[in-house]
């Protein structure tokens, strides 16, 4: 017996409970066959703007994540989407690499994470020097370029956008992502790069990548690009961005 409607892959996409961007856009890349079934670390709406209540944050998304995995894996998920971008980033890449292996051992499937999935991304492209807008306070955006540099990557520019709060975040405006986006463009860089997966920027990199002329990877799609071909499932997604429309 299949699953009626997952019948090519079913995909659980764990998240902050405060997130209201990232399962949107994930129904957004899912290809026909395959479904998406969230699971919510529960966490407070308040203000990350002190270094205590930021580092609180990411304690509490921490200590959730184990077990929002445990209850999704009850629907029987075919791969895991951890969808927690600064939990993908914390410590660098060893740590990402051994959060990964773990995270996996634990649901005894694939697991995806924005990091790793970003570095496999800008490897196919030939990318070298990338800029970066997150929407973190500048403790998270010191542990996004760590991770970054540490894989090789030069990093001319970086803009955090220092949304106030979780809930914040996803109330970023399109012209405040396409003002950053063209602030962190230059010849210096060969792709840009959206971490933050509450903040809504699938189709606004899509676009921009044809008004700068070079790729511009939103973690969402990247992260879900990465599941979809981990999974075994090599569908085309137009209109969300060149990495899923060519590799």
């Amino acid at each position: 017996m299949t699953d009626q409607l997952g019948y090519r892959g079913r995909i659980a996409i764990v998240i902050p409970s405060t997130n209201t961007s990232c399962q949107p856009e994930s129904e957004r890349l899912r290809p026909k066959g395959v479904t998406n079934h969230v699971a919510r670390i529960s966490i407070r709406e308040r203000p990350l703007t002190s270094e205590q209540a930021f580092l609180e944050h990411v304690q509490a998304m921490r200590d959730g994540m184990r077990s929002a995995i445990d209850q999704v894996m009850t629907c029987q998920p075919t791969h895991v989407i951890m969808g927690v971008a600064l939990e993908a980033f914390w410590g660098g890449v060893a740590a990402a690499d051994e959060l990964q292996r773990e995270l996996a051992e634990r649901a005894g499937v694939g697991v995806s994470m924005g990091s790793t999935a970003t570095v496999a991304a800008l490897r196919r492209l030939g990318a070298r020097s990338i800029a970066v807008l997150t929407p973190h306070q500048p403790r998270g955006d010191e542990q996004v370029r760590r991770y970054f540099e540490e894989a090789g990557f030069a990093l001319p520019r970086l803009i955090g956008l220092k949304c106030p709060s979780p809930i914040q975040i996803a109330h970023t405006s399109e012209r405040q992502v396409i003002d950053a986006l063209r602030a962190l463009d230059g010849d210096d860089v060969d792709a840009l790069v959206q971490v933050g997966t509450n903040l809504a920027a699938v189709e606004i990199c899509a676009e921009a990548e044809r008004w700068l002329g070079k790729p511009v990877l939103a973690i969402n799609a990247i992260t879900y690009w990465d599941a979809l071909r981990r999974s075994g499932i090599e569908d085309q997604v137009q209109g969300c961005g060149s990495v899923l429309e060519r590799f």
